[in-house]
């Protein structure tokens, strides 16, 4: 059984799916989304900028770059062998939804499936832009390149990686990795700005770290360690606490997937922990989990302070285009449906107008999402109760 490769977002339900113009009952929670921005390639996490504009990671279409178990350790098939390139890159969607480059060039990645790792992610931190790079190593036929943190700069759109957590990978392995479709340069995908630092989460491997302004790369909790291989995938952070998601295995069991909650102790070390069971670093462990998710690849806090999840598919077996949606957890802790019949979204985040936005036809394998039909639909959902 394999994983879904972080965004082996693959090809491409609660309440009855319906069609992006549908109409809506009145009692629905669903909201019809409009298309946003469109002509995007591969596009994940989102986010708004300072300067009001909303900027997009695009894993880009790989490459034809190849290299050999006696250069590298390699991905096992049928994931492997990776073929790299350079066509990651970081969007903007500027007045009148104009889409214009910000950032090209970024090591970008494509399995022997045809799915696609690159830039996953972007956030905003003291006002710089940076982007957590998926890409990039050897085992992705991208050697010059590592997998990492990247600053960006906004006007030249020249970057650099500051926190080359590929190769931290390699000299704090998980608790526990599964062999028959490990990574060894990770496939990094979610990021946040909080307490003054970036926090990221590698899935296929089951860690989170954390890195500062300087590039000082920690483990914030393995998760691997008491969980397994979950595939944990999205993270947002509220009051301190750190909200993680999982993809979970596939074929997918709908419903299975979970968002923990990870917590930092006052005295730095779990008081709770079993015999045997070893503190996570700097204290941090998870402290209660809600089940009844599927596939999450991401997770956020709305206006109304309700957790939003998006889900890549809700079908059985395995991703299906239409099966996407986002839900969220209302006050009572039921999860209920908010957006519906989206095709393989791989992101999203609320702007400051208070509308979701979200990162669909987010993959391309078998015509699911062919090269640039990448959208951002926008979702002005009504708070809830």
């Amino acid at each position: 059984m394999k994983t879904m490769k972080l965004i082996s977002m693959g090809v491409c339900a609660a309440a009855a799916a319906v069609g992006l113009v549908s109409v809506l009952a009145a009692a629905d929670a669903t909201v019809t989304p409009s298309v946003y921005a469109t002509g995007l390639e591969a596009p994940r996490g989102l986010r708004f900028g300072p300067d009001g504009y909303l900027y997009v990671a695009e894993a880009g279409t790989g490459g034809t770059n190849a290299t050999t178990a006696k250069m590298c350790q390699q991905v096992p098939g049928p994931v492997g062998p990776y073929t790299g390139g350079l066509t990651g890159r970081i969007s903007k969607v500027g007045r009148n939804h104009v889409v214009t480059t910000v950032a090209s060039r970024f090591p970008s990645t494509m399995d022997a499936q045809g799915d696609l790792i690159g830039v996953a992610d972007v956030a905003f931190l003291n006002g710089y832009l940076y982007a957590i790079v998926a890409g990039g190593g050897c085992s992705h036929g991208n050697p010059a390149h590592s997998t990492g943190v990247a600053l960006v700069n906004r006007n030249t759109g020249q970057w650099a990686m500051i926190a080359d957590i590929g190769a931290y990978l390699k000299t704090h392995p998980a608790k526990y990795e599964s062999a028959d479709d490990f990574e060894p340069d990770g496939t990094l995908y979610s990021l946040i700005a909080a307490n003054g630092q970036l926090y990221t989460v590698e899935p296929n491997h089951g860690q989170v770290f954390s890195v500062t302004q300087a590039g000082v790369i920690q483990q914030v909790i393995d998760i691997s360690a008491s969980q397994g291989h979950i595939v944990p995938t999205s993270i947002a952070e509220l009051n301190g606490d750190f909200y993680v998601g999982n993809l979970n295995l596939f074929p997918i069991d709908p419903q299975w997937a979970r968002v923990q909650i990870i917590s930092r102790s006052n005295d730095g070390a779990d008081a709770n922990a079993a015999p045997g069971f070893v503190n996570d670093q700097e204290g941090y462990h998870i402290v209660d989990s809600k089940a009844g998710f599927t596939t999450v690849v991401a997770v956020d806090f709305g206006p109304d302070g309700l957790l939003y999840v998006l889900e890549l598919s809700d079908a059985a077996g395995y991703p299906t285009g239409g099966a996407g949606k986002v839900v969220r957890v209302t006050h009572s802790g039921e999860i209920e449906d908010v957006v519906t019949n989206l095709v393989v979204p791989t992101g999203m985040t609320f702007g400051p107008d208070g509308a979701l936005y979200i990162s669909n036809f987010g993959a391309i394998p078998a015509g699911a999402a062919p090269v640039g039909s990448g959208q951002i639909l926008r979702a002005a959902v009504t708070p809830g109760w």
